[in-house]
């Protein structure tokens, strides 16, 4: 008790995540409110605790994505005797398992985005305030690349062999079908995060923040799927830059855009959708 009061007066919990999901959405009481719009700016972040320490722990949660999931990638390739069956069903469940891992254990420190699409389609939602956001994406993407670091040191001359992991437009495809299968894929997993966590349903349904990070990471599972083939599925900025900026080789940088533009576009298309279609949020303010 003696460290959660000092907690408090360090200013830990003066500006918690405004879209909790996961353990932290169970302490919201069951009667359900409106939450109000963020603020664009909120200068009094900058002097708290919990600002900084969710930031490290977006920073730390992207790091250990990079580093299961890209190994996973190039230890499938690596290894056929020992992974010729896993294939893209392992690499898919690396990928959507580390988010459900990391989703429920970051979720009460900073909402668990782990993605800057995520932090996108929420800024645009008003659930953060763009102080938050612009960090929260800095440090995604910081803890991406370190992550890729570690994978490179790990595999040496086999890092470079499988293309460090980097995203790429498949043989086959064109870039138009790269763009559009990231839109997608973006779309479906922040109208997952809108879904799980989406406040009026946790009042309603008590069961909904406890498996929250089970449908995001699902999600994340079948975007892999069903794209693997077509990009090598981004969806996630900072996981396409982390690896192609280690990798650091042309292939790695030709399609790149796509990774950006794509996740974004998508994020951005899930959070109208959830807020204008299924919400109403403009037409509840005009009444």
């Amino acid at each position: 008790m003696e460290g959660r009061e000092e907690d408090v007066r360090l200013g830990a919990n003066m500006y918690r995540e405004r879209q909790p999901i996961g353990t932290a959405a169970q302490t919201q009481e069951k009667d359900y409110t409106e939450p109000p719009p963020a603020p664009l700016f909120e200068p009094g972040e900058l002097s708290s605790w919990s600002f900084y320490r969710a930031g490290i722990a977006e920073f730390v949660a992207t790091f250990l994505f990079l580093y299961i999931t890209v190994l996973t990638v190039i230890g499938v390739v690596k290894s056929p005797t020992k992974c010729s069956t896993v294939g893209i069903q392992g690499i898919a469940w690396a990928f959507g398992g580390m988010i459900f891992a990391l989703v429920y254990c970051t979720a009460g420190i900073s909402g668990g985005h782990i993605n800057p699409a995520v932090t996108f389609g929420l800024f645009l939602a008003r659930k953060l305030s763009l102080t938050r956001a612009v960090f929260y994406m800095i440090m995604q993407c910081l803890g991406a690349i370190c992550g890729a670091v570690v994978v490179k040191a790990f595999e040496k001359n086999q890092y470079e062999l499988q293309g460090g992991g980097a995203n790429k437009v498949g043989p086959g495809y064109t870039k138009g079908d790269g763009l559009g299968a990231e839109i997608v894929g973006t779309f479906v997993l922040v109208y997952t995060v809108f879904s799980a966590t989406d406040a009026k349903r946790s009042a309603r349904d008590s069961h909904v923040p406890i498996l929250a990070p089970l449908p995001i990471g699902f999600a994340v599972f079948l975007v892999h799927l069903a794209t693997i083939p077509i990009t090598g599925t981004g969806i996630n900025p900072a996981r396409s830059l982390g690896a192609a900026l280690i990798y650091n080789k042309a292939q790695a940088w030709d399609d790149h855009w796509i990774f950006w533009v794509g996740p974004f576009i998508g994020a951005a298309l899930a959070a109208l959708y959830h807020q204008i279609v299924i919400r109403a949020i403009p037409f509840k303010h005009q009444a």
